[in-house]
């Protein structure tokens, strides 16, 4: 699908498809909104070579994975963002990259399917005129689809609490595989948060001559540092979340091998008491001929008493010792 709008220079939006596109060039200080979705064909190409596009740029925004970046050029700023095609609440994401190319006066978004983030503000009312700031609306448009993320993310805060009130309840099993797999998921989403908020710290500090130079006076200097707060914010948070994960498995892990060594220490404690007295009952328990304490009459009593008197002393050194 192929949808362009105009702003003319009498202030009226239209929107249309490459007709407007015609009009753009035809009209000094128009301003266009160009919005492909799909595939890039070989004729989507043409196009976006005769805007000033540069052809590097467009084979990376073809790209199905290609890391989100900045890049500028003589006639505009190419981004590169990877946005959400869905994700779930258990941050099961289907990411979607979407190419920005941002001119004096136009804008041109790529993306393969429905961009939730580019048709929010497609759907914006004319009277806003955004189209007025290429700029801005970019920055706007990368603002939104960063807000998604942070929305799933914060959601996930109060399913990580509790899953570390299950590790107190009993339900490890079923708990530790939920965390080793949202541990895997939120390592996923640190890359692409890490490559984000690289790019917008590039784009804070430095800039481009479309999207400003980096100057606290720009008009977009703002909208910049929204941006970067943003996307340094995610990172953070998934990184502080990844983090957690991690110490909640190894503290599972700690509290099991604890439970194990109780559970060994007290096998070992009883062997340790029934290995003597087993060597009693077993001596005593040959069928030789000359054994001299088998006649006598109260032998079987006395044996008793040193097995009984062994176990105690063997017990009460454990407990002197508080391994019991």
């Amino acid at each position: 699908m192929i949808r362009a709008k105009l702003l003319s220079t009498d202030g009226q939006q239209e929107c249309g498809e490459l007709e407007l596109v015609e009009r753009w060039r035809d009209t000094e200080g128009a301003f266009l909104w160009l919005d492909l979705e799909g595939d890039i064909s070989p004729e989507r190409k043409e196009l976006l070579l005769s805007l000033g596009c540069s052809e590097l740029a467009i084979t990376d925004s073809n790209r199905l994975r290609h890391p989100p970046k900045i890049e500028s050029f003589a006639d505009n700023t190419f981004i590169l963002f990877r946005g959400i095609a869905r994700i779930d609440d258990n941050l099961n994401l289907v990411p979607q990259q979407v190419g920005l190319w941002v001119g004096d006066n136009y804008l041109i978004s790529v993306h393969r399917g429905l961009s939730v983030s580019v048709n929010h503000f497609w759907q914006e009312a004319p009277e806003r005129r955004s189209l007025a700031d290429p700029a801005e609306l970019a920055l706007r448009i990368l603002h939104f689809a960063s807000g998604r993320y942070l929305d799933k993310i914060l959601q996930f805060e109060d399913e990580l609490s509790g899953l570390e009130d299950s590790l107190l309840t009993g339900e490890s099993d079923s708990t530790m595989r939920e965390l080793v797999g949202y541990r895997s998921r939120l390592r996923k989403l640190r890359r692409i948060f890490n490559y984000h908020q690289v790019m917008t710290e590039q784009l804070l500090h430095h800039g481009t001559p479309h999207l400003g130079e980096g100057d606290p006076d720009d008009a977009t200097h703002h909208l910049r540092r929204d941006l970067y707060d943003r996307c340094e914010r995610l990172y953070s948070l998934c990184n502080m979340y990844y983090e957690i994960c991690g110490d909640l498995v190894e503290g599972y892990i700690s509290l099991t091998s604890h439970q194990l060594n109780n559970t060994m220490k007290v096998l070992t404690i009883i062997t340790a008491i029934f290995v003597p007295l087993s060597f009693l009952a077993g001596l005593y328990g040959m069928n030789f001929e000359n054994m001299p304490e088998l006649h006598l009459r109260y032998g079987y009593f006395v044996v008793l008493f040193v097995m009984i008197a062994v176990a105690s002393t063997m017990l009460w050194l454990f407990r002197k010792i508080r391994w019991l």
